[in-house]
């Protein structure tokens, strides 16, 4: 196969089961996701599986991956269609199974792969699919390769070569388990709803908490691609405010929540309330910090400023930078600048040497979190999230802007940005820039304007250590600011 993909065929026809279609569209910023079958079709997933191996051996990289798949009813035939792709492009396929995300990035190290490509839809609801992939572990594909692969596939460039081949390979999830577990055991009593909605995470998360001395509260643990109560995505009210009624109902210490492939993780403490990931964030950095003095960490721009201005972490050195929102721009950020962490809002955290290899796992953050109750045996959650220094966040908020208007947009609004000294009263002492603009304040308030990766929206957050008035007073401002474009519509929601 070496033909252009088509960007629309006619299901249910002829050419449909034969000739590779593929929407652009669907190659984003760090990784691949499509409709399924609307937007993709299985010989649209074997042409992306022949340039991906095609883009391995552009730069003379061995010629082996890992390849894993979630726990959907359609995840195995878009994995099998991607490895013939592979196969076919000269690649040495190690096939290991079900699997999470960040089972299949440790496969790589595991395996001394050259390469990894996870088969999943992430959070995103039944009826899609995607691929993450990487070379560089534990990178995974940032904007220059999804468009380089994109260029591939979509111009029909893939090269078929000899020498590709596809190997089951068994045992991959023990050891993945055996290396987040080692020999650590709980000296704590501790009781905690495991939320999977019932999702691929329920294969590992409450065997692995059980494992280290964890009294798991099970909820949505059993295994149902049909996803009978709701979408796993702990970054929903939906599964959060259920995720609280079951500490509320069980008496629990806390609960964690995991996402369709495993990478994320969301937070409840024992009074039922959500602790957003950079909050969370926040809780563990001032944990490692007596550990780790002088360290580096980057939050992503989404998230609190408590990074820069907690006086724990000031007073340990730690040194905090903010940095572009999206699982691959974070990992790759963490790994350029040897920071211990990065953490970002949506729930994706980076622990790096000594605490992990880089990569976002939401298995690998849940001991971490373990080990902080254990280390606070006399602290419950909400103690812990209660002596953070008080601020007042907005929610995220979305106004319409057309997706081909967005980023030109964005750069006149961060241009005038750019020039403001002011903003409700306090002075700017930066605009950080690199995604969008986030422009920090004088008493540690922050506002943020950027543009959504996924949807045709503006992103706007805003932060204060002052009280509701000011926040809105900061949102108020920065929003007269965005009103100077007639591009931007309505807010989704507002203040």
């Amino acid at each position: 196969m070496s033909t252009r993909p088509l960007t629309e065929v006619t299901p249910n026809s002829w050419d449909f089961l034969r000739e590779p279609m593929i929407r652009p569209t669907g190659f984003r910023e760090y990784d691949a996701r499509w409709r399924f079958p609307e937007e993709i079709n299985l010989p649209g997933i074997t042409a992306l599986g022949l340039g991906l191996g095609t883009q391995m051996q552009a730069r003379g990289l061995p010629p082996s991956i890992a390849v894993g798949n979630d726990y959907r009813d359609y995840s195995l035939g878009v994995k099998q269609a991607l490895i013939l792709g592979l196969t076919q492009a000269g690649i040495q396929v190690s096939d290991i199974g079900t699997a999470l995300s960040p089972m299949a990035y440790f496969a790589q190290f595991h395996l001394d792969a050259a390469a990894v490509a996870m088969v999943t839809a992430s959070h995103n609801p039944n009826g899609w699919t995607g691929v993450k992939m990487g070379f560089e572990r534990p990178l995974t594909h940032g904007p220059d390769e999804m468009a380089e692969l994109r260029d591939i596939v979509m111009e029909g460039r893939g090269v078929a070569r000899p020498g590709g081949g596809w190997s089951r390979v068994d045992g991959v999830r023990e050891a993945y388990l055996d290396d987040l577990a080692g020999d650590y055991r709980m000296t704590r009593k501790l009781r905690m709803v495991v939320a999977c909605g019932n999702g691929t995470a329920a294969a590992f998360a409450p065997e692995l908490l059980e494992r280290i001395g964890v009294e798991v509260i099970g909820l949505h643990t059993d295994l149902d691609y049909t996803f009978p109560n709701y979408n796993p995505n702990p970054e929903a009210m939906e599964m959060l405010h259920d995720m609280a009624r079951a500490v509320r109902e069980s008496g629990a210490d806390l609960a964690l929540g995991f996402d369709g492939d495993g990478d994320r993780c969301g937070v409840v403490d024992d009074r039922g309330e959500e602790i957003f990931a950079d909050k969370m964030g926040v809780i563990l950095a001032r944990d490692w910090a007596p550990r780790h003095p002088g360290a580096a960490i980057v939050a992503d721009v989404k998230s609190t400023g408590l990074f820069a201005s907690d006086p724990v972490l000031r007073a340990h050195g730690i040194k905090a930078e903010y940095w572009k929102t999206g699982h691959s721009h974070m990992k790759r950020r963490v790994h350029g600048i040897g920071a211990l962490a990065g953490f970002e809002k949506s729930g994706h955290y980076f622990l790096a040497a000594p605490l992990g290899r880089g990569y976002d796992d939401g298995m690998r953050v849940a001991v971490e979190i373990c080990k902080l109750m254990d280390r606070n045996a006399g602290a419950s959650l909400s103690d812990l999230a209660g002596a953070l220094p008080r601020v007042w966040t907005s929610p995220t908020m979305s106004p319409a802007c057309p997706d081909e208007e967005k980023y030109q947009v964005l750069d006149r609004i961060v241009e005038r940005l750019g020039d403001v000294d002011n903003l409700a009263g306090h002075a700017v002492t930066g605009v950080v820039t690199v995604n969008g603009a986030r422009v920090m304040l004088d008493h540690g308030g922050w506002a943020l304007v950027r543009a959504s990766s996924n949807t045709p929206n503006l992103v706007v957050v805003c932060e204060s250590p002052d009280g509701p008035e000011d926040l809105r007073a900061i949102f108020a401002a920065l929003d007269a600011v965005i009103r100077t474009e007639p591009g931007v519509g309505a807010y989704d929601q507002t203040l």
